[in-house]
C-alpha cells in the first residue's frame, strides 16, 4: 500500500513580509543591478527551501492574498484598515515572489477576493482525506483548521525553528476543538486585523465563554446565566460580536483548481540554478546548493 502524499501548504504572505521585515531595518535589501529589492523574495524562498528539506513533503503548494480588497473588507469597512500600506522596498516583491515561485517549480494559488488563509483553508478541507498536511505560517488563526490529519507550523526563529501545533496539541492548551477557535477570536477582537469583538472581554474570559458554552450563538442563548457585567457587553456589543465571528472564520469553500499531482516537488535543476543567478537571486542558488547537494 502506498503512503499517503504529505503536502506541505506555505504562506506566502507570511513569509514574504516577514523575510522583509528581518533585514530591511538593517538596510539589507539584496537589490538587482537595476535596484530592485529582493530582501523579501530570497528570504521566502531560502525559507520555503529549507522548509522543504526539514519537512521533506511529497507535494508543495503556496498560497497567496489577490490584492488588498477581500469580502471583508465588504463585510466591515475597518477591516485591515489600520495597517500601514507596504514599504516601497517591498511592493515589487509581491509580483516577484510568485515569479521566482514559478521558476523554482512550485505552484502558486490565490483567488481574488479571498485572503490566503481561506485559500489554505479550502486546500485543508478538500484534501484533509486524502493526505497529511502541513501548514507553514506565522498566523495563530490557521489553528482553526487543525484535523487529525493536518498540522500547523508557525514560524518561530530564523528558517528552522517552529511552533509547531496539532489537534492533541491544541485542545489539551485550549480544552475546545479547533474549529471554535474563530468563536473565541469573535469575542476577544483582532487588533492587528482591526475589529474589536466585545471591548473589556479579553482572550482568557473569551476562552472560558466558548469553553462552557460552546460557540458564539451558544454563549448568546445562555446570556442570561452570565455575571451582569459580562452581559451587558455582549448585549451591547452583539452585532459586532457576529460580524467579528464572520470575520474571524476562515472559508473553505474558495476552488482550488489542482489535482495533489499538479503539486508535486520540482526537481532543483542545474538550469533553474542558473537562471535564478542570473535574475539577481544568486542568495537562493547558494541555499539551495547547500540544503540540496545532489540537486
Amino acid at each position: 500500500m502506498n503512503e499517503q502524499p504529505h503536502i506541505l501548504v506555505v504562506d506566502g504572505m507570511a513569509l514574504l513580509f516577514r523575510s522583509f521585515f528581518a533585514t530591511a531595518p538593517m538596510n539589507q535589501f539584496f537589490r538587482k543591478a537595476d535596484g530592485t529589492p529582493t530582501n523579501g523574495v530570497q528570504g521566502f524562498a531560502r525559507h520555503v527551501l529549507t522548509a522543504q528539506s526539514m519537512m521533506k513533503p511529497t507535494h508543495l503548494a503556496i498560497c497567496w492574498d489577490m490584492g488588498v480588497h477581500t469580502f471583508r473588507n465588504d463585510l466591515f469597512d475597518g477591516y485591515k484598515a489600520n495597517r500601514p500600506s507596504p514599504p516601497d522596498e517591498l511592493k515589487p516583491q509581491f509580483d516577484m515572489a510568485k515569479e521566482v515561485s514559478e521558476m523554482i517549480g512550485w505552484k502558486n494559488f490565490g483567488e481574488v477576493g479571498m485572503e490566503a488563509d481561506d485559500t489554505i483553508g479550502s486546500m485543508v478541507e478538500k484534501w484533509k482525506n486524502d493526505a497529511k498536511i502541513t501548514v507553514v505560517s506565522g498566523d495563530k488563526d490557521l489553528l482553526q483548521l487543525l484535523n487529525p490529519s493536518t498540522t500547523i507550523a508557525l514560524t518561530k526563529k530564523g528558517y528552522t525553528e517552529y511552533n509547531v501545533y496539532d489537534v492533541q496539541r491544541f485542545e489539551e492548551e485550549y480544552a475546545i476543538a479547533p474549529a471554535l477557535f474563530a468563536d473565541v477570536k469573535a469575542f476577544m477582537g483582532d487588533s492587528s486585523d482591526g475589529y474589536p469583538g466585545v471591548k473589556g472581554i479579553g482572550p482568557k474570559t473569551a476562552l472560558s465563554l466558548i469553553q462552557k458554552y460552546g460557540t458564539v450563538d451558544g454563549v448568546l442563548a445562555a446570556i442570561d446565566e452570565l455575571k451582569p457585567a459580562q452581559r451587558s457587553k455582549i448585549t451591547e456589543y452583539e452585532e459586532m460580536l457576529k460580524l467579528s465571528h464572520q470575520l474571524a472564520k476562515i472559508h473553505t469553500e474558495v476552488p482550488i483548481h489542482a489535482t495533489i499531482d499538479d503539486l508535486s516537488l520540482p526537481t532543483l535543476t542545474q538550469e533553474k540554478l542558473d537562471q535564478l543567478t542570473m535574475d539577481g537571486y544568486s542568495l537562493i542558488t547558494r541555499h539551495a546548493k547547500s540544503l540540496f547537494p545532489n540537486g
